[in-house]
């Protein structure tokens, strides 16, 4: 898979020192506390908090902390109010960037969004000015090692788009509309470890400058660490 995405570092994000696994959590906790403000605490009725809680655990969560969470935000203890906006900017060599986060404070991640962007030789643009370059499709990560060919003889058989198979995990993409009637198929087998949106890129762009590669990843690295960022997707072929 080409181009930087949450679905490419699931392996890496597993390894994660104990002071990394934290910012993992922080991250998830913000998708889960805008789950439950939106559709309620009771699993029942929300299928999305069944699916952030199996996240969670993914990440090496402790159920008690989960828990513990979800009954903090149920009994409106925490008062946080997040919003998730989305960011579009270029890189450097004019890689297409885009940054989606959850926050309770617009001037704090627009602010800190726009410094990492000039500081590493890019700009924080305007909305729409690279999203047009993406589509959008439905992903599905599952857990274990696969027996390739069995897998293939049972995912060619769903409306899927493509999938991925390595020594550890196997990737589904799916049209967005798509994506939780085959999760719903897949998971009856096999352990379905995350699922989500993802946004591709229609083209890849190839940047030969190593200084500006470097600068690039250094951007990356920023992002990723700013406890706002959800998810960041880009078109740099890799």
């Amino acid at each position: 898979m080409s181009g930087h995405s949450k679905w490419n570092n699931i392996k890496r994000k597993k390894e994660k020192t104990d002071a990394q696994k934290s910012k993992v959590f922080a991250k998830i906790s913000r998708e889960i506390m805008v789950c439950i403000r939106e559709r309620g605490p009771d699993p029942k009725s929300n299928l999305k908090l069944i699916e952030l809680v199996a996240k969670a655990r993914a990440n090496n969560i402790p159920a008690e902390n989960i828990d513990k969470l979800i009954a903090r935000v149920a009994g409106n203890i925490d008062k946080a109010n997040y919003e998730e906006i989305v960011y579009e900017g270029c890189g450097p060599s004019g890689i297409a960037v885009i940054v989606r986060t959850l926050t309770d404070n617009r001037n704090r991640t627009a602010g800190g969004l726009r410094h990492y962007f000039s500081k590493f030789g890019g700009k924080l643009g305007q909305f729409g000015c690279v999203s047009y370059l993406f589509y959008e499709v439905g992903m599905i990560v599952i857990e274990g090692a696969l027996d390739a060919d069995e897998f293939m003889a049972d995912v060619v058989e769903l409306d899927i788009k493509d999938f991925e198979v390595n020594e550890e995990l196997a990737f589904v993409t799916t049209e967005p509309e798509k994506l939780m009637v085959v999760k719903g198929m897949l998971s009856g087998k096999y352990k379905v470890m995350d699922s989500g949106f993802e946004r591709k890129p229609f083209s890849f762009v190839r940047v030969g400058d190593e200084a500006a590669l470097e600068k690039f990843r250094l951007l990356l690295n920023a992002l990723e660490d700013n406890d706002d960022v959800q998810d960041i997707w880009h078109n740099l072929e890799e």
